[in-house]
């Protein structure tokens, strides 16, 4: 029996980089840094991920951070500046994995309100079974509550799945749980141990011979 394959989407299959937004309101790089590392924290970005409404967090930021005002309201009109283009080769691999024929589902934090804008641009969102999005579900990885929601809607178990993520805490998460995990830190390496994981040779020779799929 195939293994299911469980993708997270940022990080992994898609470039997502407010950096691409915020060096166009910083000359300064280190004052940028501080901004997304203090103010539009990945702590703040987790509760759109988790259900909150981009309106009421931004208003809530801008209250609390006022010399930010401009900046902090742009990642509710201009989110889409931050959206970059899918990461090397992965999109491929995705293609491969459907003409084999494998299931493909994704577990993705991201708000519901901007999750239009990946639909639109990456036409690839289209070979996943299924995709959780935690902004719709109102919780977010590494939460375990996002996983048991996949595993039940989907009739599903832990163990016949494949679950590859960028961030440590999901991938610990996810192997808490049961599922076989990769985690991603770079096309090449994730690929290699897909295929090892797997022992499709199929995907082997993608990765030794740069086979791509037409």
């Amino acid at each position: 029996m195939k293994p299911i394959i469980v993708f997270d989407l940022g990080g992994v299959l898609i470039d997502w980089n407010p950096c691409y937004l915020y060096r166009k309101f910083f000359t300064d790089e280190t004052h940028m840094e501080f901004f997304l590392r203090e103010v539009v924290s990945n702590r703040w970005n987790l509760q759109m991920d988790s259900g909150k409404s981009q309106q009421e967090s931004v208003e809530d930021l801008s209250r609390a951070c006022p010399q930010y005002r401009d900046a902090i309201i742009a990642w509710m009109t201009r989110w889409d500046e931050m959206l970059g283009d899918s990461i090397e080769t992965m999109p491929k691999v995705l293609q491969y994995f459907s003409r084999a024929n494998y299931d493909l589902h994704a577990i993705t934090n991201w708000s519901a309100e901007t999750f239009h804008f990946a639909e639109k641009k990456f036409d690839f969102l289209q070979l996943f079974r299924t995709i959780t999005v935690s902004g719709r579900e109102k919780v977010a990885k590494p939460n375990p509550v996002i996983f048991e929601i996949f595993l039940e809607r989907n009739r599903l178990k832990a163990s016949d799945c494949i679950f590859i993520d960028d961030a440590l805490r999901n991938i610990e998460s996810a192997h808490s749980m049961g599922f076989e995990t990769v985690h991603f830190t770079y096309p090449s390496t994730c690929i290699r141990e897909l295929a090892e994981k797997i022992g499709d040779q199929g995907l082997l020779q993608f990765v030794e011979e740069k086979v791509s799929v037409p």
